[in-house]
């Protein structure tokens, strides 16, 4: 039987050739704490996803950009085909004014008969589709901005210068004017005082109430 000698311990065997540091055992990586290299490239992948985002960001405005863009050029180019095409009708319908005008005193005349009516007509019909109205009545107050007076007269019973007669009727397409309608018009005369019917009446009304005018 072996006697332990009092006071020596027994030390774990070393290997030859290391110091004592080694024999002590390292202690393990804290539980949780990612290493370095996964950090740098989770860091990495951020920035990148920013970089595709921003990208994408401005792609996405060029996009919105160019297609803004697309549909004002298509309303441009429509409001220029309808501009387009009513002046070419406008160009034709004046051309034809004069026809029109023929027929119109024909008709006037009685002399709108037979095959020459059915034409004439016709015409008139495929003028009212390419959007041709006639304007310009007797009695109308005269605007210059659609009338052109050829003649001028005074008369008693007008309150304003008045479209006494159409010497040759107006045309517009639309709000535009093509031909302005010739007249001759009136203007009351001068120095006259025109009572309004209301006023006239009221002066009516006091005279019946007073027992009539009174006398000198």
């Amino acid at each position: 039987m072996t006697e332990e000698t009092p006071g020596f311990e027994e030390k774990p065997d070393v290997p030859s050739g290391a110091t004592p540091d080694d024999a002590e055992p390292q202690a393990a990586p804290e539980e949780g704490a990612a290493p370095a290299g996964d950090v740098n490239q989770n860091t990495a992948l951020v920035a990148q996803l920013d970089q595709v985002r921003t990208a994408l960001g401005e792609r996405t405005a060029d996009l919105q950009r160019l297609q803004a863009e697309y549909q004002n050029y298509r309303r441009r180019v429509e409001r220029d085909r309808i501009t387009v095409k009513e002046i070419a009708i406008a160009n034709l319908l004046t051309e034809l004014l004069p026809v029109l005008d023929d027929i119109g005193r024909a008709r006037e005349h009685g002399e709108l008969v037979g095959g020459f009516k059915s034409v004439g007509e016709s015409l008139e019909t495929v003028a009212a589709k390419l959007g041709l109205q006639q304007f310009g009545k007797e009695g109308e107050p005269f605007d210059p901005t659609i009338h052109e007076a050829l003649m001028h007269s005074y008369a008693p019973d007008v309150t304003e210068t008045t479209c006494v007669a159409i010497l040759q009727p107006g045309y517009r397409i639309g709000e535009r004017t093509i031909r302005p309608a010739r007249v001759a018009v009136a203007e009351p005369q001068p120095g006259a005082q025109t009572v309004k019917p209301a006023e006239e009446s009221d002066t009516q009304a006091d005279e019946k109430e007073s027992g009539g005018p009174d006398e000198g």
